[in-house]
């Protein structure tokens, strides 16, 4: 039986080279950085201790984060998917997630998550506005 566990520690009382292995980790995921050499450096970090703790320190994502999941129902026409994600684009909603199934008889459902912790407009307003986008025979929260 391991005694490992985790813990969920503020970053102000830990070892500054902690938020640099972090601040490495995000330059190369957003491919702000191309290798390691470049991470490291901008975070100033050295090497050994971005490889000593890349898979062992981790940001915290907080769970309180406004999520919208809607499911539409939308016509199997070109553009139309296009056109919702425009205007999801247009208030400010970012995607998370977008499932759609196969169509068939002429139309697709479509799952979409969106975070509008940064829109433009209400959940409701949001709802209205891609009721009103052609092509979309329904929408609603989840």
């Amino acid at each position: 039986m391991s005694n490992e566990f985790y813990m969920l520690v503020n970053s102000k009382v830990l070892p500054e080279v902690f938020r640099g292995v972090i601040a490495a980790k995000e330059l190369l995921a957003t491919g702000k950085a191309s290798n390691v050499s470049k991470a490291v450096k901008s975070a100033g970090i050295s090497r050994s201790a971005f490889y000593k703790y890349k898979d062992n320190v981790f940001r915290y994502e907080t769970t309180d984060r406004h999520e919208l999941t809607m499911n539409a129902i939308l016509t199997d026409r070109s553009g139309v998917l296009s056109a919702m994600t425009a205007v999801l684009s247009e208030y400010g909603a970012n995607i998370l997630t977008v499932n759609q199934s196969k169509p068939v008889d002429g139309t697709a459902a479509v799952s979409i998550t969106v975070r509008t912790d940064n829109a433009k407009i209400s959940v409701s307003e949001l709802l209205s506005r891609l009721k009103t986008v052609e092509g979309i025979i329904s929408i609603k929260e989840v």
